[in-house]
């Protein structure tokens, strides 16, 4: 799963040569439960801690399972323990990350959040509480970010991740050399492309769904398509687009074509005329901020232990962008003949799709992708 993670960019904790068990397993040697009467230990296993005097502390109208009672304390799971500690002291250490936080900021300042599956969320309730049991500077805030069962349409089998990945990968090179007409899958210069628009099609296809929802993946090619209009490869592709369209400007305004580009202040946005214009600004660029507002932040102040995350809202909100982007482009010409006449429109219609690109790329960068300059 860690490789699976790096690949698709994902910034994840990772195990630490560094995190100590020693601490944690004299503390939870410690807060042992008597053995019942000849029950056998599964191999690992320390003993049992008792949990419910936790659950009841902190109030079963929280979110804890009333039913949790204890925990099989095991070596693995003090590991995880001890990789929590670590990620959490890494937080504390980094001082980019302390100064956005608090001039003071400790570990009384960081939140947790657990993401997992729902049929492993019991379990990590029990990792949750113990770990207040076993460590005095446990995070006073930690929430659950509870996933949904991702299932696979017409596949009676079961698809590991990386098979899943490596799936989606050869789709994108098979779909590149039929548009391309050779294959480029051991081209140096598009390799890195080809990786960038497999790990965007696998998150636009995980994060489009509400993560508290089942998620059913339809592996088909049909999935991989520039021209289709619900995958991250269209969205990449007109990312792309909008990078040729400034590209070309500039090119253009190098051989002295175009003039250099004028001070905002001084365009006429009155020029904009074309319905398509207004639509990529009212519904794109202008409700940006509030999109934001809405899906980047997690409620950290949010009473109860589950919170939720709005990935479909980021994802559908640049695939309509795209939507209204392409169609625009499809249907206007925006760099047009170097007369005089002619500049002070092209310019008002650079200005907006700069936005649109800002706007795009910030998107992207919330979901942890690059912005591509040609596909």
């Amino acid at each position: 799963m860690p490789t699976f993670l790096q690949q698709l960019r994902v910034d994840w904790p990772a195990a630490s040569e560094r995190a100590a068990t020693e601490a944690l397993r004299s503390r939870a040697l410690a807060e042992l439960t008597p053995a019942r009467n000849a029950e056998a230990l599964p191999p690992g296993a320390l003993g049992r801690v008792c949990l419910k005097e936790l659950v009841d502390e902190r109030g079963r109208t929280t979110g804890y399972d009333p039913n949790l009672d204890s925990c099989l304390v095991t070596e693995d799971l003090l590991v995880v323990l001890a990789e929590l500690q670590q990620a959490v002291q890494d937080w504390a250490e980094d001082s980019s990350l302390g100064l956005a936080a608090a001039p003071d900021a400790g570990t009384d300042s960081c939140m947790v959040v657990h993401v997992v599956s729902c049929e492993e969320e019991f379990q990590q309730q029990k990792l949750d509480l113990l770990w207040w049991k076993l460590d005095d500077q446990a995070p006073l805030r930690q929430k659950h970010l509870v996933c949904g069962p991702v299932k696979v349409a017409g596949a009676p089998g079961t698809l590991t991740a990386p098979e899943y990945y490596e799936l989606r990968h050869a789709q994108v090179c098979k779909a590149s050399a039929l548009k391309h007409g050779r294959d480029l899958a051991q081209d140096p210069a598009w390799m890195e492309i080809f990786r960038v628009l497999s790990v965007a099609t696998i998150k636009f296809e995980m994060l489009s769904t509400a993560p508290q929802s089942q998620l059913l993946l339809a592996l088909a090619d049909s999935s991989i398509s520039t021209k289709g209009t619900k995958s991250g490869t269209f969205v990449m592709y007109n990312c792309a687009r909008l990078a040729t369209l400034f590209e070309s400007y500039k090119c253009s305004m190098e051989q002295g074509l175009y003039p250099t580009f004028p001070p905002v202040s001084s365009l006429d946005f009155s020029l904009l005329h074309d319905e398509g214009e207004w639509l990529l600004l009212f519904n794109s660029v202008l409700p940006f901020p509030d999109l934001l507002g809405h899906t980047a932040a997690l409620p950290r102040t949010a009473p109860g232990l589950h919170i939720t995350a709005r990935t479909e809202m980021v994802c559908k909100f640049l695939v309509q962008l795209s939507m209204d982007f392409s169609s625009y482009y499809n249907r206007v010409h925006i760099l047009g003949e170097p007369r005089p006449h002619l500049f002070g429109q092209m310019f008002a219609r650079l200005q907006l799709l700069r936005a649109v690109r800002e706007v795009l790329h910030t998107g992207l960068a919330m979901l942890g992708l690059p912005p591509l300059s040609h596909i």
